[in-house]
C-alpha cells in the first residue's frame, strides 16, 4: 500500500518570474519628461523675445504671455520654431506614452489598458495639429488644442483607475484621479477668461489661465514618465532575479 505524501514536506512551487522592463522602453519613456521640458522652454524663450503677430489682418504687438496665447508664438517671427516645438513635443509625448506602457508590461484588464494608451495619446496629438493648423486655420486648431488639454478630463481619471491595480503604480493613480476634475476646472477657467477675437488677445489674462492649463496637464505626463524611468531592467538586479515594477522605489534595509 502506497504511503500517503506529507503536502507540508513538499518544495514549495517557484514564484513566476517578474517581467522585465525593457531598456528601450526607458528610453522611450524618456519622451514623457523632455517632451514637457523642451516645450515649455520654447514657449517661455521665445515669449521675451517675440515682437507680436499679425492675425487677420490685426497687428498684435507686444507680445504678452498674460493676455496672449501660446499659439500666437507659431505666427510672425517666431513662428517656425513654436510649431517646430509643437510637431517635435507632440511626437516625444507619444513616444513616451508608448514607453511608459511599455514598462508597466502585461497587466490584467486589457481594456483599460488600451483605453488608457489610446486616451493619453491624444493629448500629444492634439499638439501636432496645433503645429500644423496655426490660429488663422480656427476650427482646426480648437480641435487640436481641445485634444490636447481637453481629453485628459477623462484620460486621467481613466489611466488613474488603471494605474490603482498595478504594483508600483498604485499611489501615483490615485493622485491621477484627481487630474481629471483638476483639469476640468482649468478649462472652464481657461474659457471663461478668453476673448475669441483678435483685438480680444491684447487684454485679459487668457494668455495666463491657459499656461496654467497647459503647465497642468504636462505636470502629469512628466510625473508619469519619471516613475517609468524608476523602473528598475534586469541588468539592474542581483544574479538570478528579473526585477519587476513593483520593486521600482523601494529602499534598501538599513
Amino acid at each position: 500500500m502506497a504511503r500517503p505524501v506529507d503536502r507540508a514536506t513538499l518544495p514549495a512551487k517557484p514564484a513566476p518570474a517578474a517581467q522585465a522592463t525593457p531598456r528601450p522602453a526607458r528610453w522611450l519613456a524618456l519622451g514623457a519628461v523632455a517632451s514637457p521640458i523642451l516645450f515649455t522652454l520654447t514657449w517661455v524663450v521665445l515669449g521675451f523675445v517675440s515682437p507680436g503677430y499679425t492675425l487677420f489682418g490685426t497687428r498684435i504687438a507686444p507680445y504678452s504671455p498674460v493676455s496672449q496665447p501660446i499659439s500666437g508664438l507659431g505666427l510672425g517671427d517666431t513662428a517656425p520654431f513654436m510649431n517646430a516645438a509643437f510637431i517635435l513635443g507632440g511626437l516625444l509625448l507619444f513616444a513616451g506614452v508608448i514607453g511608459v506602457f511599455q514598462t508597466i508590461g502585461n497587466t490584467p484588464r486589457p481594456a483599460a489598458r488600451r483605453a488608457s494608451v489610446a486616451l493619453l495619446a491624444l493629448t500629444p496629438l492634439g499638439m501636432v495639429s496645433v503645429g500644423i493648423f496655426t490660429l488663422e486655420a480656427v476650427l482646426a486648431h480648437l480641435v487640436g488644442f481641445l485634444l490636447a488639454v481637453g481629453t485628459p478630463v477623462v484620460g486621467f481619471v481613466v489611466t488613474g483607475r488603471y494605474l490603482r491595480d498595478i504594483p508600483g503604480w498604485r499611489r501615483f493613480g490615485s493622485w491621477l484621479l484627481l487630474g481629471g476634475p483638476l483639469t476640468l476646472v482649468l478649462v472652464v477657467l481657461f474659457f471663461l477668461t478668453f476673448v475669441p477675437t483678435a483685438a480680444g488677445a491684447q487684454e485679459g489674462v487668457a494668455g495666463l489661465t491657459q499656461r496654467l492649463l497647459v503647465v497642468e496637464v504636462l505636470a502629469w505626463f512628466v510625473a508619469m514618465g519619471w516613475l517609468a524611468l524608476r523602473a528598475p531592467t534586469s541588468a539592474d538586479a542581483p544574479a538570478g532575479r528579473v526585477p519587476s515594477h513593483a520593486d521600482a522605489g523601494r529602499q534598501p534595509a538599513a
